[in-house]
C-alpha cells in the first residue's frame, strides 16, 4: 500500500504525525511528508481532518464462509482418559453451536479409545469423529497435525477449540499455521457476537493489565485454547451423538520422533480446579506462618488453600497451588482471599468462583469490586475470629 500527502491539502496540524506509530511522518516546509519507514499501516488516514493524506489502500473484503459450519473440540486423552478440558470445552461448545444454530463435534485421536465417544456424546458432543491408529497412541506433534489438517479441509469447521494444556499449546499453533488461520490462546471467555454471528474471544492482555476481545474475520476455522478450569463441564444424558470412524493413513516414518518409554513421576500435585472450597492468600498475609492459619481455616470448611503469584515467589505455598493468569483457573463453590489486592492477572483465575468473599484491610482494594462479601480488616485479626465460630459450631 502507497500513502502520500497531497501538498496543498495539508494545513500542517500534525494530527498525522503524533498518529503515526512508527514516527514515518515529519513536516517540511510546514506540511507533511511520509517517510521511507512508512509501513502503510493506515492509522494517519483516519486522522487527517483535512483528508490531505491519501492512499491507494482498499478495504479488506471478508470472504464467503457460508460452507463454514460446526463448532469442533479437540477431545485430549492421554493414555486412555480423557483430560476434563475437554468436557468443559464441550460445555461451552454447546451453547456457541446453539447461538450458530450449527452442530457440536469432537475430535477423537489415539489407538482403542473408541469407548471415551460415548462419554464425549454426553457431555454434548453431536458429532465423535474416531481416528484410531498405533501411531496416534502417544502424543507426537506431526501425527496429531497431520490428521487434524486433513480433517478441516473435509468437512470445514467454523469453530476449534483446544485446551491450553501441555499438548494443546503445541498442536494448536501447529493445525493454525498448517490452514492458515489465526490463533488465540489461553482465552477466559468465548461468545458469539450476535450481530456479525463470529466468535468474540477474551483473553488477559499485556502481562494481565487489560483482557482484550479478539474476532476472526478474515479466516475459518476461528481458533483458540482456553486454559482447564474456566469453562463449567455440563452432563446431557438424553443427547444423541453420531460417532464417525474415518481412516488414518500415517506411518512411523511420517511421524518424525519414536517414543521408546512413557515415564510416569508421581507427583503430590493438587488440582485446584476440582476444590468447593479454597481459602487463597496473597502479599497481606506476610509470611508462611500466616498460611499456616489460612489452612486451620481452610481444613475446617472442608477445602484447600491456595496463593497468588507473590505468595509463591516468597515461597510461602507451592507453585501448583497457584490461581491466576500464570497459574491455575478454579471456579469453586467458596473462594475466601485473604490479604489479596486484586489484581486483574489474579482475578482472570477465580472470576468464576460461585461465591468470592475478601478480607482486606485496604476499602480501596480492587478485590473488593467482584468480592459478593467484602471484610474490611487485618486477616490476623479477622481469620482467627473466623476459624473460632466455626469450631463452636463444631459438635462436640
Amino acid at each position: 500500500m502507497t500513502v502520500w500527502i497531497e501538498r496543498e491539502l495539508c494545513n500542517g496540524c500534525k494530527r498525522c504525525i503524533q498518529a503515526c506509530p512508527y514516527g514515518a511522518i515529519e513536516l517540511e516546509d510546514g506540511k507533511a511528508r511520509i517517510l521511507e519507514r512508512c509501513t502503510g499501516c493506515g492509522a494517519c488516514l483516519a486522522v487527517c481532518k483535512q483528508e490531505a493524506v491519501k492512499s491507494d489502500l482498499r478495504p479488506r473484503e471478508i470472504p464467503d464462509f457460508s460452507d463454514r459450519s460446526g463448532v469442533w473440540v479437540f477431545a485430549e486423552q492421554r493414555g486412555g482418559v480423557l483430560h476434563p478440558v475437554s468436557l468443559e470445552l464441550l460445555g461451552k461448545a454447546r451453547e456457541l453451536a446453539e447461538a450458530l444454530g450449527q452442530e457440536v463435534a469432537a475430535l477423537l485421536l489415539g489407538d482403542g479409545v473408541g469407548a471415551l465417544a460415548e462419554t464425549l456424546v454426553r457431555h454434548g458432543a453431536e458429532k465423535v469423529f474416531l481416528g484410531e491408529d498405533p501411531v496416534l497412541k502417544n502424543y507426537r506433534s506431526l501425527p496429531y497435525t497431520d490428521v487434524i489438517e486433513n480433517l478441516i479441509e473435509k468437512h470445514k469447521p467454523n469453530v476449534l477449540l483446544m485446551g491450553a494444556t501441555h499438548v494443546g499449546r503445541d498442536l494448536a499453533p501447529r493445525v493454525s499455521r498448517r490452514v492458515g488461520v489465526g490463533l488465540t490462546a489461553d482465552c477466559t471467555e468465548l461468545e458469539i457476537d450476535p450481530g456479525e454471528r463470529i466468535l468474540l474471544q477474551t483473553r488477559p492482555a499485556f502481562g494481565g493489565n487489560v483482557m482484550a476481545t479478539i474476532a476472526n474475520r478474515f479466516s475459518r476455522p476461528q481458533m483458540a485454547t482456553v486454559r482447564p478450569g474456566v469453562m463449567e463441564a455440563r452432563e446431557i444424558p438424553r443427547n444423541q451423538g453420531e460417532v464417525i470412524p474415518f481412516p488414518v493413513d500415517l506411518s512411523e516414518n511420517e511421524a518424525g520422533t519414536v517414543v521408546l518409554e512413557v515415564v510416569k513421576e508421581e507427583r503430590q500435585r493438587v488440582d485446584l480446579s476440582q476444590a468447593r472450597v479454597i481459602v487463597a492468600g496473597g502479599r497481606g498475609v506476610g509470611d508462611r506462618a500466616g498460611f499456616e492459619v489460612l489452612e486451620e481455616l481452610a481444613g475446617l470448611l472442608g477445602g484447600v488453600t491456595a496463593g497468588t503469584r507473590v505468595a509463591v515467589e516468597e515461597g510461602w505455598i507451592g507453585a501448583d497451588r497457584q490461581v491466576g493468569q500464570t497459574g491455575q483457573s478454579v471456579r469453586p463453590e467458596l473462594y475466601i482471599a485473604c490479604g489479596i489486592s486484586g489484581a486483574i492477572q489474579h482475578r482472570a483465575g477465580m472470576m468464576n468462583a460461585r461465591y468470592i468473599v475478601a478480607v482486606n484491610k485496604d476499602p480501596r482494594a480492587p478485590i473488593f469490586q467482584v468480592a459478593d462479601w467484602g471484610i474490611v480488616g487485618d486477616l490476623r485479626d479477622v481469620v482467627p475470629q473466623m476459624i473460632e465460630q466455626l469450631k463452636s459450631r463444631q459438635p462436640s
